[in-house]
C-alpha cells in the first residue's frame, strides 16, 4: 500500500489535515463548465489570484514527487557513486553532463534557473559529490559558469526582458574552495588523458602503464569513454575561460577569448562525434529519455524539476520543456558564433561605427547572453569601451576637431545629460527587438527635450560671445555642431523605431501605406540633418586647409546622403503604390466597429507624434498626401526608377564598405521589381484576374510587389 503523502507534511497545533476528496468529487457532479466553489466574500480580484487545484501549471504541490531534497536523497534519486560498476558509473556521469548542457541552454532561453540547471540534485548538495572527483569537478564548474553568466546579465541589466533569468532563489551558486575548482578539473582531465594514452599504447609500452588504473572495467570501451569525457570537460573549461576573458576591462581579453571560442567549437565537434559510440553502448541502461536530452538517448540520473518548482513563488510554476541535446548544441554553436563576432570587433573609436555595429549584430537575432556581453563591452564606467570619454565621442560624431574634446563646455549639465542619453541609447540597442522598440519610442521625447535645452544654452552662449573673444566662440561652434548632430540622431532613432515594426510583424498590409509614408517623411528630415552636419564639418575643414576642398571625405559624405535619398524615393514610391491600390479598391481594409484608419495612425505613431518627430506631421497631412494617388498619376514620375538611378551612381562611394554595398543591392532589387509591377498597373493595363501581393524576400522592411493570376 502506498504511503500517505500527507505524512511528509506534519500537522501543527493550528492546523489539521483533512481529506477533501469526497467534497470535490461531489462538487464535480453539480458544477457546470466555468463555475467554481467560493465563499461569500469571494470577488473578482480574488478570482484573478485563485489557484486551480490539480492543475500542474497553477498548483505547485500537485506536480511534486518529493517535498524536500533530503527526502529525494534518502529515496536514492541522486546516489554517490552512481553505480558500483565503474562502466555504468561513467555512462551515467556522461548522461548527467549532457542533460546539464540541455538544461543550461534552456535557462539561457529565459526559463527559471531553479527548474533547469538546478533541477540537478547533485548541484544542490555539492559536498555529497566530493568523493567522486569527476562528478564533483564538473558540478563545480557548472556552478561557476552559472554564476559568471548571472553576473554579466545582471550587470548589463538586460534581464528586464526576462525577469526569471537572474532570480537565483537562494540556490548554491558558490561554496567553499571555489577558487580551486579549475585545479581540480585540470587534475581530472590529466588523469583521463593518461588513461586514454595507456589504452592506446602498444603491448610493449602497456606494461609500463599497468600502474595507471583504467577509467572503467571494459578494455574495449576504454578509449571511447575517455574521449567522450575529455571533450566534455575541455568544452566546459574553455567556455568558462571565454566568459572570464570577455569580462576583462576595455576589451583586453577579446583576443584570448577568440582562442577559447575556437577551442569550444572544436570540442563541440568531438562531443557530437561521441554520440554514435554512446548510443551503441547504451544497452541495458535505465529508461529511455523521451525528450532526448543526452547523447546516449538514456534518461539522466539525479534530476527532479518538480523539487524546486515552489521556489518560483509568487508566480505559478511554469511548464518547462528542456531542449533536446541536439538543439542545446546548436544553441551553444550560435552563442559562440555571436560572441566571436563581438570579440572580432575592432573597437573603432567612433560613436557612429559603434551604433552601426550593434544594429548589424542584432540582425543575427542574438540571445540574451551574447547581447549582455556586447553591452558591457560598449559601456564601461560611463565611457565607450571603458576608455573613450563620451563627450569626445559626441564631438567627433558631430564633426568637431579633437582640440574641442577638453573644452569646459563638457561640464554643462545639459551636455552631461546628453552623454547619459547616448550611453542609454547604446544599452537599449543591445536589448531584444520588442524591448528595444518600446524603449526607443519613449526615448525620442528625451532627445527632443535635450535638443531644446541645448538650444537654450546655445542662445545664452551666443549673447555672451560678443563680450569675450576666443573661448566663447569655440563654445558657440561646439553648440552649433552638437545641435545639428542631436537632430540627426533623433531622426536616426525614429527610423530605427519604424523599421523594428517590420521585424516584429506589427504592421498589416493595410497599414503599409501610412508606415512607408511616415518612413518617407522621417528619411527626408534625416537626410537634411545629415547633409547640414556634413556641410558644417566640411566648412570647418576647408577653413583649416584650403588644399582639401575636394577631399575624398566630401565625396564620401555626399554618398551617405545620396544613400538616404535612394531610400526616400523607395519609401515614397511604396507609399504611393499602396495609396493607389487603396484608392482604386485593390486593397480593401476590413470593416469593423474598432480601429478606423485614423485610430491606427495614432496607435502606430503615437510615440513619434508626442515627440513631434517630425514637426507639423499629422493624420490630416498623411490623408492629403495620399488621397489623390492613382496609377495614372504615378506614370508621370517613377520613384523606383529614380531610386535605381541613385543606387548606380552612389555604389562607387562605398567600394570599401561591403555592408553598405549589400544594402544598396537589396534596395536596387526591390526598386527594380516594383518598377516592373508599377508599369503593369499603369493606364489600367492590370487584368482584374491578376492579384498583387507583397513579400519581404529581398529586403527586411521594403516590400517587393508580386503579381499573380488568381
Amino acid at each position: 500500500m502506498a504511503e500517505d503523502p500527507r505524512a511528509s507534511i506534519p500537522s501543527t497545533h493550528n492546523s489539521v489535515w483533512a481529506d477533501v476528496s469526497p467534497l470535490l468529487q461531489a462538487a464535480c457532479h453539480d458544477l457546470q463548465e466555468g463555475e467554481l466553489i467560493h465563499g461569500d466574500n469571494f470577488n473578482l480580484f480574488a478570482a484573478m489570484s485563485a489557484l486551480e487545484i490539480m492543475d500542474p501549471k497553477m498548483d505547485s504541490g500537485i506536480a511534486c514527487t518529493y517535498y524536500s531534497l533530503d527526502e529525494a536523497i534518502e529515496d536514492g534519486v541522486a546516489p554517490v557513486p552512481i553505480s558500483a560498476d565503474k562502466t555504468t558509473d561513467v555512462r551515467c556521469v556522461i548522461d548527467i553532463m549532457d542533460h546539464l548542457l540541455a538544461c543550461e541552454a534552456t535557462w539561457h532561453k529565459g526559463h527559471s534557473l531553479a527548474q533547469t540547471v538546478y533541477s540537478c540534485l547533485y548541484l544542490l548538495r555539492l559536498e555529497r559529490t566530493s568523493s567522486h572527483a569527476l562528478l564533483h569537478s564538473y558540478c563545480k564548474i557548472i556552478c561557476a559558469t552559472c554564476k559568471a553568466v548571472l553576473s554579466v546579465v545582471s550587470e548589463a541589466r538586460t534581464h528586464e526582458e526576462e525577469d526569471l533569468f537572474t532570480m537565483a532563489y537562494g540556490l548554491p551558486l558558490s561554496g567553499d574552495g571555489d577558487e580551486k575548482f579549475l585545479t581540480m578539473l585540470n587534475a581530472v582531465e590529466e588523469t583521463i588523458s593518461r588513461q586514454l594514452r595507456a589504452c592506446k599504447a602498444s603491448s610493449s609500452k602497456r606494461r609500463l602503464s599497468e600502474d595507471i588504473e583504467p577509467l572503467q572495467n571494459n578494455p574495449d570501451l576504454e578509449e571511447g569513454y575517455c574521449k567522450a569525457l575529455l571533450c566534455r570537460l575541455r568544452f566546459r573549461k574553455h567556455f568558462y575561460h571565454l566568459l572570464m576573458s570577455m569580462k576583462r576591462p576595455q576589451g583586453r581579453g577579446l583576443e584570448l577569448a577568440r582562442k577559447h571560442i575556437a577551442s569550444c567549437f572544436s570540442e563541440i565537434d568531438y562531443i557530437q562525434k561521441s554520440s554514435e559510440f554512446l548510443r551503441a553502448n547504451a544497452h541495458g541502461m535505465s529508461e529511455q529519455n523521451i525528450v532526448n536530452t543526452t547523447a546516449s538517448g538514456c534518461q539522466a540520473i539525479g534530476f527532479d524539476a518538480s523539487l524546486n518548482c515552489r521556489l518560483s513563488a509568487p508566480t505559478p510554476p511554469r511548464a518547462i520543456k528542456i531542449l533536446s541535446w541536439e538543439k542545446a548544441l546548436e544553441y551553444f554553436k550560435k552563442l559562440l558564433k555571436d560572441l566571436d563576432v563581438i570579440c572580432s570587433y575592432s573597437l573603432d573609436p567612433s560613436l557612429e561605427a559603434a551604433l552601426l555595429f550593434v544594429v548589424k549584430f542584432q540582425k543575427s537575432q542574438p540571445d540574451l547572453v551574447s547581447r549582455a556581453h556586447l553591452q558591457l563591452l560598449l559601456v564601461q564606467d560611463g565611457k565607450l569601451y571603458g576608455r573613450d570619454p563620451i563627450f569626445s565621442m559626441i564631438t567627433r560624431a558631430a564633426g568637431l576637431p579633437d582640440v574641442t574634446e577638453n573644452h569646459d563646455i563638457q561640464k554643462n549639465e545639459f551636455m552631461v545629460q546628453l552623454g547619459q542619453l547616448v550611453m542609454h541609447l547604446l544599452k537599449i540597442l543591445c536589448t531584444n527587438a520588442a524591448w528595444q522598440r518600446r524603449k526607443l519610442g519613449k526615448m525620442l521625447q528625451d532627445w527632443r527635450v535635450s535638443y531644446v535645452q541645448l538650444e537654450m544654452a546655445f542662445k545664452s552662449e551666443f549673447e555672451e560671445a560678443s563680450k569675450t573673444a576666443n573661448n566663447k566662440k569655440i563654445g558657440l561652434k561646439i553648440y552649433q555642431h552638437i545641435l545639428a548632430w542631436v537632430e540627426e540622431q533623433t531622426y536616426w532613432i525614429a527610423f530605427r523605431f519604424l523599421n523594428l515594426g517590420f521585424e516584429l510583424e506589427l504592421y498589416s498590409v493595410h497599414d503599409y501605406c501610412m508606415v512607408y509614408w511616415y518612413i518617407y517623411v522621417v528619411l527626408i528630415k534625416l537626410a537634411e540633418k545629415k547633409h547640414f552636419r556634413i556641410v558644417m564639418s566640411s566648412d570647418s575643414a576647408k577653413k583649416k586647409s584650403k588644399k582639401k576642398r575636394d577631399s575624398f571625405k566630401d565625396g564620401e559624405f555626399s554618398a551617405a546622403v545620396l544613400f538616404l535619398q535612394s531610400q526616400i524615393y523607395l519609401a515614397e514610391g511604396l507609399s504611393m503604390m499602396f495609396a493607389a491600390l487603396r484608392n482604386e479598391c485593390r486593397i480593401v481594409r476590413p470593416q469593423g466597429p474598432f480601429n478606423t484608419e485614423h485610430e491606427i495612425f495614432i496607435q502606430q505613431f503615437e510615440l513619434l507624434q508626442k515627440a513631434c518627430v517630425p514637426d507639423n506631421i499629422s493624420y490630416v497631412t498623411f490623408k492629403e498626401s495620399t488621397a489623390h494617388a492613382n496609377f495614372s498619376t504615378l506614370a508621370t514620375f517613377d520613384y523606383f526608377k529614380e531610386a535605381q538611378k541613385i543606387v548606380k551612381e552612389v555604389k562607387s562611394g562605398f567600394s570599401n564598405d561591403p555592408d553598405t554595398i549589400a544594402e544598396l543591392r537589396r534596395v536596387e532589387q526591390v526598386a527594380e521589381r516594383n518598377s516592373i509591377v508599377l508599369n503593369l498597373c499603369r493606364a489600367g493595363t492590370l487584368d482584374p484576374k491578376l492579384k498583387i501581393s507583397f513579400t519581404f524576400c529581398h529586403h527586411p522592411f521594403y516590400a517587393t510587389a508580386i503579381v499573380k493570376r488568381s
